[in-house]
């Protein structure tokens, strides 16, 4: 008997292995090791401001990394691992392209699945951004993240303290993650899923730069080019950034390498909102 198909052509077995990043990524868990050693390195290097409470829970903690500027734009970035694996702490060199890029840079953790879900989750970003608008006076909120920390970056965009976004390698559909693997910890049903789903909610109009890997999974890279096409159905400018030669874990080298393409990209889209604040202003002041 032929296995059923559960979504868009796929069979389950098909999806699970469409979003299985770590078995398409062979050397995947060398690159966990190198970002562990090097995070390690710089949270030994910047240990003032490590594990801030933002809620009661123990992964509700901030590790925030300063570039020495005064009044320095802020990069949060949100860990991936589809919401159930990984820590804020692997991924702390991260910071190191946009610290000297001279951006400050805060590393956000969260509950993992199932002992949190989705929702829940999303509410725990939104509670770290709070915390962050409350403790960090900054010009300008970059708000990014990698994986499912690219679902959840677009997923808050409208949080008041957020002034643009990049979201790397991103899943913006929970329609086939709900029909996946990932599913089995995650527990969403079809009303969370389409509720969180950033392709089907209203834009901000904020600046969301999309980046993705042109070595990533098919279904990854289709993630991101359906994104960018419902921001330009609704009238938006999408800030499409393929990178090229890139799969989904040396993709980040390009954020947490100094000079990298995905660092420069933050410390535009930092000035790019500053820009756009600057010019409310002047509009304000002369009405």
């Amino acid at each position: 008997m032929s296995e059923p198909v559960v979504w868009q052509g796929f069979t389950r077995s098909a999806l699970d292995a469409a979003y299985n990043n770590m078995a398409a990524v062979k050397d995947s868990a060398a690159h966990l090791e190198s970002w562990s050693k090097h995070s390690e390195a710089l949270r030994r290097r910047q240990p003032r401001e490590l594990d801030l409470a933002y809620g009661p829970l123990p992964r509700n903690r901030i590790d925030l990394f300063r570039c020495g500027r005064p009044g320095a734009p802020l990069l949060v970035f949100i860990h991936g691992g589809w919401w159930q694996r990984n820590s804020k702490e692997i991924f702390a060199c991260m910071a190191e392209g946009p610290l000297a890029a001279k951006m400050d840079v805060a590393l956000v953790g969260y509950t993992l699945a199932p002992d949190a879900s989705l929702t829940a989750i999303v509410a725990e970003v939104e509670a770290a951004l709070d915390c962050l608008a409350a403790r960090a006076a900054v010009a300008a909120c970059v708000l990014s993240g990698w994986s499912a920390g690219g679902h959840l970056t677009a997923a808050v965009m409208h949080h008041p303290f957020v002034a643009a976004g990049l979201s790397i390698s991103g899943v913006f559909d929970l329609e086939p993650i709900r029909q996946c693997y990932i599913n089995d910890k995650l527990g969403l049903d079809i009303v969370e899923a389409a509720a969180l789903s950033p392709i089907r909610r209203k834009l901000t109009g904020k600046p969301l730069a999309v980046a993705y890997g042109t070595r990533e999974l098919p279904e990854l890279q289709r993630q991101s080019v359906a994104f960018g096409q419902h921001m330009a159905r609704a009238g938006g400018a999408p800030m499409m950034r393929p990178q090229h030669g890139y799969d989904h874990f040396s993709i980040l080298d390009e954020l947490s390498q100094p000079g990298g393409a995905l660092a420069a990209l933050a410390l535009e889209l930092a000035g790019a909102s500053l820009k756009t604040q600057s010019g409310r202003q002047d509009r304000t002041q002369l009405i």
